[in-house]
């Protein structure tokens, strides 16, 4: 593995998006026949967060990948109130019970490391190696690629509808790009873990009872407008470049 890395950091990050993507399919059908919803896909999740945490540390690339305290002061971020909103976001609608409590512990340790991994191999990897030659273009595919990877879940057995998963995917596509903004000027990557698993994991206790199409919409709406609104604030009063990216 490390043999890739220092060959080819580019092909090193494909490699982990595809095997995660791969990973996370396969465990659809096996969660179904254990007969605990989230069971395969937490145990592939614990499995891939270690393997790369050993990586990360081993190879004692913590600062390169965020993995550190923030270098830069939290009012600098307006004391992530904006992210405080957003991870809030499925409980606006109030909390319901919505799994048993097997399937509910598999999904809150699935969703925290699905937070982690996705933003150390999207976030991390993905943008730090695109970053080393063009950091325009590694902001806009980081967060599209992250955005548009969220379309598996039409094909891997989850049961998502077409129109819930457009959204996701429009939704996702604009956190994106405000966690690349917070991670490449703030110099870390620990906000943008925090704020994604919380988001994931709450969603576990989200309830939809009575809420039409037009309300989820407006949901929706409103979720991208904060996320909009708060990357335009950081990229005009943050440092041009808080976070340097090595060669």
């Amino acid at each position: 593995m490390k043999k890739l890395y220092e060959k080819n950091e580019l092909t090193f990050a494909l490699l982990w998006i595809v095997v995660y993507c791969v990973l996370q399919s396969l465990a659809n059908p096996l969660n179904k026949r254990i007969g605990i919803g989230y069971s395969a896909s937490a145990a592939f999740c614990i499995l891939q967060a270690v393997i790369l945490i050993a990586f990360i540390r081993k190879n004692h690339l913590q600062k390169r990948y965020g993995l550190c305290k923030l270098p830069v002061p939290a009012c600098r971020f307006l004391y992530y109130v904006p992210l405080l909103l957003l991870a809030s976001g499925n409980l606006w609608n109030g909390i319901a019970l919505n799994y048993s409590l097997p399937e509910t512990i598999c999904r809150i340790v699935c969703m925290l490391c699905v937070g982690f991994l996705e933003e150390v191999i999207f976030r991390g990897l993905l943008f730090a190696a695109i970053a080393k030659d063009n950091v325009k273009s590694a902001i806009v595919i980081s967060s599209v690629t992250f955005g548009i990877g969220h379309i598996i879940n039409l094909f891997n057995g989850s049961g998502m509808e077409l129109v819930n998963n457009l959204c996701q995917i429009v939704f996702a596509t604009a956190v994106g790009f405000l966690l690349v903004t917070i991670f490449y000027r703030g110099g870390s990557l620990l906000p943008c873990i925090l704020v994604h698993s919380a988001i994931n994991t709450l969603g576990t206790f989200a309830s939809d009872a009575g809420l039409t199409m037009e309300m989820r919409l407006l949901h929706l709406g409103a979720l991208i407008a904060i996320t909009v609104a708060y990357t335009l604030i950081l990229t005009r009063t943050l440092p041009e470049k808080a976070k340097k990216i090595h060669k």
